[in-house]
C-alpha cells in the first residue's frame, strides 16, 4: 500500500450563498485546490454531497461536477454518508491512491442548503435521521442532541456553562478564518441567552445552515517528493470508518459516540500513534454537545471530562489540546456534504504553517473527524507533516 499526501486543497468563502449554484461552488473550491497544487488534470475524483436532490433539485452530481470543471472523461463519483459525505470521499480517494489505481485523485464535497425554506432545509436534514421511526415521531437533529446533552449532563453533571465555552471558542477562532461563515466572536453570556431551540440547547448552540464547498488533492508520496514541492509534505498515515446504529434508541448509551471511538482505534493503529501524540484536531461540532461528547470518544478526554476541558481552555488554540482552530462547524459552516473535506483543509493548512492569524506553534500531527446524523457514520483522519 502506497503512503497518500495532500498536495491541493481548496475552499471559498462559506455562506448564504444566493448568487452562486451548487456547480459554482465546486468548480470553485476544486479549481483553487488544483491551482495550489499546480495540476491541471485528475484521474478521478470523488465527491461528497448528502442531499443534492433535495437541497438544490440536482443529482447525478458525478458528471455535471466533472464536466463544470473540465477534467471529462476522468472517473466521478458521488459519495453519501449525510454529515460525513465528504470525510467519506476523502478515504475512498486515499484508498484508490494507496492501491495503486491512481496517481492524482481529487476529493471534496458540496452543499447548496439554502435555496428552499427553513421547513424543507429541516426535512432535508431529518432523512440523516431514521425517517420511519425518529422522523415519524417528529424528532429532529436539534431534539436529537438536546436528549444527548441532557443524559451527558445527568451522567456526568456536565453544564450549560460548558456547552456554551465550546461556542465561544469556536466563535473565536472562527473570527480569524476568513472564510467562515460568521466570523465573529461571541459572549458567553450572548451563548446562553440565545433563542431556545431543543431544551438545553439554544440558538448558539447549533451549527448553521451553510452553502459551501471544499476540495483536496492526493497523490502518491513518492510522487509528491518529486513533483509537489511547493508546500510541506503533508501525509495522511491514518484512515478509519465506521458505523453504528441510525436510531439513537437503540443505542445502549445516548453519551458516548461509538462510531467515532472505533473509527479513531483504527486511525491511531494505522498510523502507530495514539490521542496523546495528536497535537490538535478538527471534530464535528454540529451541536457543541457533540464536540464534548466525540473528544472522550476519540480517547482525548475521559468521559466527562470533554466539558470541563472547554470550560478549563484546554481545547483553545493557546491549550494543550487545541480543537476546532478554523472555527468548526459552528461558526465556519456545515454544508453538510463538503464539511469533512473542509476538516482536512484545515489540517493541513495548521501543519504547513498556512493557518494566518489562527496559527498553532509548529503543529506535527492533526487528526480530522467527520460523523454523519447523531453518529451513525464516523470518518477519522490522522495526518502528519514530514
Amino acid at each position: 500500500m502506497r503512503e497518500v499526501a495532500v498536495v491541493g486543497i481548496g475552499m471559498h468563502k462559506w455562506g448564504e450563498l444566493w448568487g452562486m449554484s451548487i456547480r459554482d461552488m465546486f468548480t470553485i473550491a476544486a479549481r483553487n485546490a488544483m491551482d495550489d497544487a499546480g495540476v491541471n488534470n485528475i484521474d478521478s475524483m470523488y465527491i461528497g454531497c448528502m442531499s443534492g436532490g433535495l437541497f438544490a433539485g440536482q443529482e447525478h452530481l458525478a458528471s455535471l461536477m466533472a464536466d463544470y470543471l473540465g477534467v471529462l472523461p476522468a472517473a466521478a463519483a458521488r459519495v453519501e454518508s449525510a454529515c460525513a459525505s465528504a470525510g467519506l470521499a476523502v478515504r475512498q480517494g486515499w484508498m484508490e491512491v494507496a492501491s495503486g489505481i491512481s496517481d492524482v485523485v481529487l476529493v471534496g464535497g458540496v452543499e447548496k442548503m439554502t435555496d428552499i425554506t427553513g421547513e424543507e432545509a429541516t426535512f432535508a436534514l431529518s432523512t440523516a435521521a431514521d425517517t420511519e421511526y425518529e422522523g415519524y415521531n417528529g424528532v429532529t437533529f436539534p431534539g436529537l442532541y438536546a436528549m444527548m446533552a441532557r443524559s451527558h449532563m445527568h451522567k456526568y453533571g456536565t453544564t450549560l456553562e460548558q456547552l456554551s465555552h465550546v461556542s465561544v471558542k469556536n466563535h473565536a477562532n472562527g473570527a480569524l478564518n476568513p472564510e467562515a461563515q460568521y466570523p465573529f466572536p461571541v459572549s458567553l453570556e450572548t451563548v446562553m441567552n440565545s433563542t431556545m431551540v431543543a431544551e438545553p440547547l439554544r440558538l448558539l448552540h447549533c451549527s448553521p445552515i451553510t452553502d459551501g464547498a471544499a476540495a483536496v488533492i492526493l497523490c502518491p508520496v513518492e510522487i509528491a517528493k518529486k513533483e509537489f514541492k511547493d508546500h510541506p509534505l503533508v501525509v495522511i498515515t491514518g484512515s478509519g470508518h465506521a458505523t453504528d446504529t441510525l436510531a439513537l434508541h437503540s443505542r445502549d448509551d445516548f453519551t458516548t459516540i461509538k462510531s467515532a471511538t472505533i473509527a479513531a482505534q483504527k486511525a491511531y493503529r494505522m498510523a502507530g500513534v495514539g490521542p496523546e501524540d495528536i497535537d490538535f484536531a478538527e471534530v464535528h461540532d454540529c451541536f457543541t454537545i457533540a464536540e464534548i461528547m466525540v473528544t472522550e470518544s476519540i480517547g482525548f478526554f475521559e468521559a466527562g471530562q470533554g466539558g470541563p476541558a472547554a470550560e478549563n481552555g484546554i481545547t483553545s488554540r493557546e491549550g494543550a489540546k487545541p480543537i476546532n482552530t478554523s472555527g468548526g462547524l459552528k461558526s465556519k459552516g456545515h454544508p453538510v456534504g463538503a464539511t469533512g473535506a473542509a476538516q482536512i483543509i484545515e489540517i493541513t493548512r495548521q501543519l504547513r504553517g498556512e493557518a494566518g492569524k489562527r496559527q498553532l506553534d509548529n503543529p506535527r500531527r492533526g487528526l480530522a473527524q467527520n460523523m454523519g446524523g447523531s453518529g451513525g457514520s464516523s470518518l477519522v483522519h490522522i495526518l502528519e507533516v514530514k
